[in-house]
C-alpha cells in the first residue's frame, strides 16, 4: 500500500470494530487487520476499540505488539461503561518512552497516552489515541477541551482518533450529513445539537482542537486539513466511517490525526486508507500520516533549544 522510504515516520490511526472479533469469538478479522498494518508499517499506532484487551493478562495487546514487529504497547483502561479501550504502540528501534498518562474523561474511553523521546532529538514527543463519545455532543465537547492540554506552548504532540463528530471547516460544509437521508434516528440524535433553535450536525470538538480565533493559531492542526490545503493532496479529505452501515446517510471523515505546530511541519503525506481487506476487516479506514523523519528530528531539536 505504501512505498517504504529510511526517511519516514508513519503514524497509523485506526478503529478496529470490537477489535476484529466477531460474536461467536472467531478473529479472523483481527488475523486480517494485522496483515493490513503489516503492509502499512507503522512507527506509530493509535488504535481504538481494543475491545477486552485487557483481559487474560493482556494477551491479545501483546499478540498485536508482535504482528507489528516487537513494538512496545500502552493500554488505557477499560471502564464501566465500555469495554473497547484505546492504545498506543511505538517502534522501540525509533522511540524511547519517558512517561505515561491516562486522561479519564468521565465514563466513557479514558486517553491513552505516552510521552517518547525520538532518538536523536533532544524534545519529548506526546502521542495520545482517544475515542470520543459516540452519544452525547457535550460529553465529547468536554473530551476535546481536555486533549488541548496535549497542547500547550511548551509541549509537542500527536494525537488522533475516532472523533464521532464531524471537520468544522467551511469548505468541508458540503459533505456533512443530510439528515433527510439517515434512516437511523438515534445517529441523528447522537451527532447533532441544538443550535439557534436548529438542529446543525456537530463540528464543536474540531473546532477546539484545531480552530482559529481572534487572530491566533489553533492549537493542533488536522492533518487531513493541512494535507489538503498546503500539501495540495486532496484525498486527504476522504472519508473514514462507516463503510459497512447504510442507514446512516453518506460515510464522513470522523476519524482525524492533530499535530502541534512544530510537528505539522514535518508532515509530507496524509491518506485513508480504504481496500476490500479493509471494508472486510473494520467500519472504519485506518488513517495514515506520513512525516519526515530528518525533518521531525530538526524540528524537535530545534524545538528543544528554544523552550531552555
Amino acid at each position: 500500500m505504501n512505498k517504504i522510504d529510511d526517511d519516514a515516520i508513519r503514524v497509523v490511526s485506526w478503529n478496529l470494530e470490537h477489535n476484529g472479533t466477531a460474536r461467536d469469538g472467531s478473529n479472523d478479522r483481527w488475523h486480517l487487520a494485522m496483515d493490513i498494518l503489516a503492509d502499512l508499517r507503522p512507527h506509530i499506532l493509535l488504535r481504538q476499540e481494543l475491545t477486552r484487551a485487557d483481559m487474560h493478562g493482556a494477551r491479545a495487546v501483546w499478540a498485536e505488539a508482535a504482528r507489528l514487529g516487537g513494538h512496545l504497547p500502552f493500554l488505557a483502561g477499560a471502564t464501566p461503561e465500555s469495554a473497547n479501550p484505546t492504545g498506543v504502540y511505538i517502534d522501540r528501534e525509533l522511540f524511547e518512552p519517558t512517561e505515561y498518562f491516562e486522561h479519564a474523561t468521565g465514563m466513557w474511553h479514558p486517553v491513552c497516552n505516552p510521552v517518547v523521546r525520538l532518538r536523536g532529538a533532544a524534545a519529548r514527543l506526546s502521542l495520545a489515541s482517544f475515542h470520543l463519545c459516540s452519544f452525547d455532543p457535550d460529553r465529547r465537547l468536554n473530551e476535546a477541551r481536555r486533549l488541548t492540554i496535549l497542547g500547550k506552548p511548551h509541549m509537542a504532540a500527536i494525537i488522533g482518533g475516532d472523533c464521532n463528530s464531524y471537520p468544522h471547516s467551511q469548505s468541508e460544509a458540503t459533505t456533512l450529513p443530510d439528515w433527510a437521508e439517515v434512516e437511523d434516528r438515534t445517529h441523528f440524535e447522537h451527532r447533532t445539537l441544538d443550535w439557534c433553535g436548529e438542529r446543525v450536525p456537530d463540528t464543536r470538538p474540531d473546532h477546539v482542537l484545531a480552530g482559529a480565533h481572534h487572530g491566533r493559531p489553533p492549537v493542533f492542526a488536522e492533518l487531513g486539513h493541512y494535507s489538503a490545503t498546503q500539501l495540495g493532496q486532496r484525498g486527504a479529505l476522504a472519508p473514514t466511517a462507516s463503510l459497512w452501515r447504510t442507514d446512516q446517510g453518506d460515510m464522513q471523515r470522523i476519524d482525524r490525526i492533530y499535530a502541534t505546530p512544530q510537528v505539522t511541519e514535518a508532515l509530507t503525506s496524509l491518506e485513508v486508507i480504504v481496500n476490500d481487506e479493509v471494508r472486510e476487516a473494520s467500519d472504519h479506514c485506518p488513517v495514515m500520516a506520513t512525516f519526515s523523519l530528518s525533518r521531525l528530528r530538526r524540528a524537535l531539536t530545534e524545538f528543544a533549544q528554544s523552550a531552555a
